[in-house]
């Protein structure tokens, strides 16, 4: 209600009053700014107790809790040391038990073997005593054996009235007029089949036939060089990271030689055709300039197609040179792949080209049908064209694949027979078949071979001609055909020469690799020399 005075009501109050007032109201003030502030102060104080207090509480139960959380750690603690070492003391229980068991066991397997050992040596000891039984009763019966034979044998000198020695000597006479017989029996009859055969005419018609159609024929063995316009094209071939050369050599099946030269490949492979096939691919790709895998896969393709046709015009040219009309294209194709595949250096279409013109010349001269002669030479080696796809020898195969397509069973049977191995009856048309092939592969001229290779095959035969008794001596002549074996007449007797000389071509034959025949010679000779003074 002070507050509430009107200014009317100070102006009509006197000054003195008004101060009065003015100071009660001052104090008032003060007295009421002091009350408010202790009461505000008291509230803060109380304030600030609670929020003290709650603090406290709330530090209090951190504690408690922490002092829990600590105690079940601690316990957590004390029981995984106690398993642990419950474990560890379980482990070793087990470890200590498991030693114990071994030593056991050891125990009595050496209780065991003793057992055995003591049971074995008293059966060693009852074997030996029985053993020395047996000894002594084989003593005794060897005794009454020798005993028994010696009066078998004074029993059978009584009755034979000779001795041992002269009995032997009957024995040996009496085999040896058998075996001279029998030789001399076989010697007439040796010399009564060389008589019919008429060795001197075959001599004239074979050697005729020789000079009439003997060539030499060469051929590449296992290397085709291809050359290059520059050293850069060698590095299209190779290309990145060498797939070009990788993709050639998958397509083809033959090796690529690319440091002999800078501007040369070198082809390798025993397989003629393929080398043929890769040279004529390669040199495709070089022309064209653009070498990528894509692009050998097509070169190698069409070159195969070439190569096939290629084989039909060789076949075809070559039956026409041989004289051989009629020939379907399919055995003109197998021919003419024989171009591509060569025997000792000797290319083998010419071969069969050269035993085609021996059989029709020879067969001429023994009035037998030389152009069904001429037809079986030509053809009777088609079958190593054939021997890629089937297994077996090739005269086998080629007598099956000519009967597939139409030709006649003599040509086949003839075919089938120009091999001593072959068990087939060819007739005179197989035995003159076979006489052609080897006189073709054997005649000098007719195949060339690597010097190293002739000169250890000469090695070869010397070596294993010296390793028998008796032999002082071994030359081998006419450039490794003829092996001439020189024996000392005292170790060796006549027979026994004979012997010699069949063993050692028995042996070259299964040792040693070698084109046409070698004709094994052991000369015995006894010379006495005395000088007269």
């Amino acid at each position: 209600m002070l507050f509430a005075l009107t200014s009317s009501t100070w102006d009509n109050l006197s000054d003195g009053a008004s101060l009065l007032i003015v100071a009660l109201f001052i104090i008032a003030g003060v007295f009421l700014g002091y009350a408010l502030r202790g009461l505000v102060g008291r509230w803060q104080a109380e304030s600030i107790e609670r929020k003290m207090k709650l603090r406290e509480d709330e530090a209090e139960a951190e504690i408690k809790a922490r002092i829990k959380e600590s105690d079940i750690q601690a316990r957590a603690a004390v029981v995984k040391a106690r398993e642990e070492f419950e474990a560890s003391t379980k482990s070793r229980r087990d470890e200590l038990q498991a030693v114990e068991d071994r030593q056991l066991r050891r125990e009595a397997n050496l209780d065991n073997k003793a057992a055995a050992l003591d049971a074995r040596e008293a059966a060693v000891a009852e074997k030996a005593a029985a053993a020395e039984k047996a000894s002594e009763q084989a003593r005794v019966a060897a005794a009454a054996a020798a005993a028994d034979q010696s009066r078998a044998d004074a029993r059978l000198c009584e009755l034979a009235k000779m001795t041992h020695d002269q009995a032997r000597k009957e024995v040996m006479r009496i085999a040896n007029e058998a075996l001279r017989s029998d030789a001399e029996s076989l010697s007439r009859r040796i010399q009564e089949a060389a008589r019919e055969q008429g060795e001197g005419i075959a001599r004239r018609i074979i050697v005729d036939a020789v000079q009439r159609c003997a060539v030499s024929h060469l051929g590449e063995v296992v290397t085709t060089t291809v050359k290059l316009p520059g050293a850069e094209m060698k590095g299209r071939i190779i290309g990145r990271d060498g797939r070009n050369v990788r993709a050639f050599e998958a397509a083809t099946g033959v090796t690529l030689l690319l440091d002999d030269a800078p501007e040369t490949v070198v082809l390798s492979s025993f397989d003629s055709l393929r080398r043929e096939v890769a040279r004529l691919a390669l040199e495709k790709l070089v022309v064209d300039g653009r070498i990528h895998p894509s692009a050998i896969e097509a070169a190698v393709e069409d070159a195969r197609s070439a190569v096939q046709e290629a084989e039909l015009e060789a076949g075809e040219a070559a039956a026409a040179e041989a004289s051989v009309p009629g020939l379907p294209d399919a055995v003109l194709r197998r021919m003419g792949a024989l171009k591509f595949r060569t025997s000792f250096t000797q290319n083998m279409l010419r071969h069969s080209v050269e035993v085609s013109m021996l059989m029709g010349t020879m067969a001429a001269e023994l009035g037998l049908d030389a152009s069904l002669a001429r037809r079986i030479g030509f053809l009777h080696d088609i079958g190593k064209t054939v021997t890629g796809d089937k297994k077996g020898a090739h005269a086998a195969l080629g007598a099956e694949f000519l009967k597939a397509n139409g030709e006649s069973d003599v040509v086949c049977r003839a075919v089938a027979a120009h091999h001593s191995d072959a068990n087939v009856d060819g007739g005179a048309m197989g035995v003159l078949c076979a006489a052609a092939d080897a006189i073709s592969s054997a005649r000098p001229g007719a195949r060339n071979e690597n010097v190293g290779d002739y000169i250890q095959r000469m090695e070869d035969l010397e070596k294993l001609a010296r390793a028998h008794e008796g032999v002082t001596g071994v030359f081998a002549v006419q450039a490794g055909r003829d092996l001439r074996v020189i024996v000392n007449p005292s170790v060796l007797t006549d027979d026994a020469a004979g012997g010699l000389a069949r063993t050692i071509c028995r042996e070259i034959s299964e040792r040693i690799k070698f084109p046409g025949q070698i004709r094994v010679t052991v000369v015995r000779e006894l010379r006495c020399t005395e000088y007269a003074k």
